[in-house]
């Protein structure tokens, strides 16, 4: 592409134009091959987040990155395909038990996911608390396991979705992140590579969350439905609370933990409510199950009768990992030296806790990146032992910090504040996760 061209392209959008559709392959192509200035992929993506992109626009944007580069045609996993993905959150460890339990009931799941980076985790940094778990894996090695188990969860490959990798980057340091095309084009580009039928999206809304309110949350929603329908695959958008943290352990060993517990048939009623829930959209999506009453049972069933369990033990092992984690997971992960126990400064009911300050308080802990470079230490974490609309008393032990010998001090800090303490229960607070679902 010619500088000139490139030029005239932003300057397209940079006044509010719609970019023609060769324009765009040939922009994304550039991006991908390498040939395009990083300083003009940078001002088309300032230009984008200022004006936006039409929908016809989107959905050709999001096309020319799913093709620039490998891309799995759908049928070849001999079963229904349905990924299921998150915008993000504290202790969101749901992917982790939900895929193996819809696997477990007939699906294929090819997932693909991401690290963490700040306060909220990543799926692969979890995994990767399993010693000898491998997060990468070639195409065809992908396919094959998703044939023979049902799951894989792993890394996105340098072949898959280039452009997204290169544009992505570029949105982190140019503060273009926050744009609702440029979200819904790099989360639906990889999702499409992957080969599925249906997408099931769990989209956070709260304060701890980048869509903050639900009317956010919708218009993203409809951004990704559009470039679905574009793509003839349909996308459920479920809204999800993010405010409080979810589950009772944040971390990654510690997340892994309660994975298998869920897995197990127990675990906390938030985390099982959305691992049903979602489950059961995914369900209902491939037509496995013929209603949402019969979607859940079936979900259900798999955490009660130990497949879903089974199916998590034949993914780790697949992917290099120790088994033997399902039966005793800290006689396999490496668990943090130290306890130290935030305490509740006077009694009262506990009406909110800040998911974005335990997300913090990990981070202090070595568990979270403030970069991409940095080297996490799996073992540490915060366990919660009260939630929402507990009565406390002075002193109670409200969390425990699962720490080495870093940023003990800030974290317990940031994990006390994250605890508001009022006198009386919120007479509004949910007792549910899910705030909507919009099918398509």
């Amino acid at each position: 592409m010619s500088g000139a061209l490139t030029q005239e392209i932003i300057a397209i959008k940079r006044d509010g134009g719609v970019i023609p559709d060769d324009d765009i392959k040939s922009f994304i192509t550039a991006v991908a091959d390498g040939s395009m200035p990083d300083y003009q992929a940078a001002a088309m993506l300032m230009a984008i987040y200022i004006r936006g992109l039409s929908d016809h626009e989107l959905a050709v944007w999001t096309t020319s990155m799913l093709r620039s580069g490998d891309v799995i045609e759908r049928g070849v996993f001999g079963r229904p395909a349905v990924d299921k993905h998150s915008t993000g959150g504290v202790g969101d460890k749901v992917s982790l038990p939900l895929g193996p339990a819809a696997a477990a009931c007939g699906l294929a799941v090819p997932m693909i996911s991401g690290r963490g980076l700040g306060h909220t985790g990543g799926t692969l940094d979890k995994l990767e608390a399993i010693p000898g778990f491998q997060v990468e894996l070639a195409s065809d090695q992908f396919v094959e396991q998703v044939r023979t188990v049902g799951i894989a969860i792993v890394g996105q490959t340098p072949r898959l979705v280039p452009a997204d990798r290169i544009l992505y980057a570029l949105r982190d340091t140019t503060g273009t992140v926050a744009s609702i095309p440029l979200i819904a084009s790099s989360i639906m580009s990889k999702k499409l590579a992957e080969g599925i039928d249906a997408l099931v999206l769990d989209l956070k809304v709260g304060e701890a969350a980048f869509m903050r309110t639900p009317e956010a949350g919708r218009e993203l929603a409809a951004a990704m439905q559009a470039i679905g329908n574009e793509n003839g695959t349909p996308v459920t958008v479920c809204l999800t609370r993010m405010d409080a943290p979810i589950g009772n352990l944040v971390g990654n060993a510690t997340e892994i933990a309660e994975t298998i517990d869920v897995l197990k048939g127990g675990g906390p009623d938030d985390t099982k409510e959305l691992v049903v829930e979602l489950g059961a959209e995914m369900l209902l999506a491939s037509s496995i199950a013929s209603d949402p009453d019969d979607a859940r049972a079936k979900i259900s069933t798999s955490l009660s009768d130990g497949s879903a369990l089974e199916v998590f033990r034949q993914m780790v092992a697949a992917q290099g990992g120790d088994a033997s984690v399902v039966d005793d997971p800290w006689s396999v992960m490496k668990k943090a030296s130290n306890r130290i126990d935030v305490k509740a400064p006077r009694a009262g009911v506990v009406a909110e806790i800040d998911a974005t300050g335990i997300g913090i308080g990990a981070l202090e802990l070595g568990g979270g990146r403030r970069q991409k470079t940095d080297v996490l230490d799996h073992s540490v974490g915060v366990e919660m032992h009260h939630g929402v609309g507990d009565t406390v008393a002075e002193g109670d032990v409200l969390a425990t910090l699962l720490a080495a010998d870093q940023g003990v001090d800030q974290a317990a800090k940031r994990v006390a504040s994250a605890f508001i303490i009022e006198d009386a229960a919120r007479p509004d607070t949910p007792t549910s996760r899910i705030i909507e679902i919009i099918r398509p």
